[in-house]
């Protein structure tokens, strides 16, 4: 029985509406922006802190910086007694409370490394939706993004994805053989979301 879905997705499919819909349609806990909310909670920070960071490796000069600190006894001493809020200690939040929803059950997780972590479990369903570039950047402008800066986020916030899971997962992303399911949302938000809750219902009745 599927009690987990993941949907990972490339920014300005409009993956987080569809992941709403499942949700909805299911009766099902979403953690989308809720995993954003916790994981600040968890590192007692604020939220903004959090989705400035969230799918991104650290800046090259934080790295060496944060490298340096840590081969320096002054600097471990110091470490110790300062809050960190970097790329690792959120992936490490992160994977902390996807498993704790994986555990609970009956979840939709938007991305934040889900389909990884959660790759062996057998109650888990993982989505990829994907649209054209040229379709993510009209959604972007229909959402109020300037024409530029639609074209600039489209490029740059999947590209940063893609570094964060080379760093942290050792694969290209997108990892196509980790997805039961790789859809282009250019059918329809409906369609996609019809899609994945027969995928659900089709994948429950596979005996494991």
């Amino acid at each position: 029985m599927v009690r987990i879905v993941t949907i990972d997705r490339e920014y300005g499919s409009g993956a987080g509406d569809i992941a709403k819909k499942v949700a909805r349609r299911l009766g099902w806990k979403l953690w989308d922006e809720l995993l954003t909310t916790e994981i600040a909670r968890v590192m007692d920070c604020d939220c903004r802190a959090i989705e400035g960071r969230e799918e991104k490796r650290d800046a090259l000069h934080y790295r060496l910086f944060k490298a340096f600190m840590r081969g320096s006894f002054e600097g471990t001493d110091n470490a110790q007694r300062v809050k960190m809020v970097d790329a690792d200690c959120i992936r490490e939040a992160s994977e902390s409370i996807v498993r704790r929803a994986a555990a609970e059950g009956n979840c939709v997780i938007v991305g934040r490394g889900s389909a990884y972590y959660l790759q062996s479990d057998p109650d888990a369903l993982h989505i990829f939706v994907y649209a054209p570039f040229d379709e993510k950047v009209r959604r972007l402008e229909r959402q109020g993004r300037s024409e530029d800066e639609a074209y600039s986020l489209a490029e740059t916030v999947d590209r940063d994805r893609s570094a964060y899971i080379k760093q942290y997962f050792k694969v290209d992303w997108p990892f196509r053989y980790l997805y039961h399911l790789m859809i282009n949302s250019t059918i329809g938000e409906d369609a996609v979301v019809d899609t994945i809750l027969d995928s659900v219902g089709r994948r429950s009745q596979v005996p494991k």
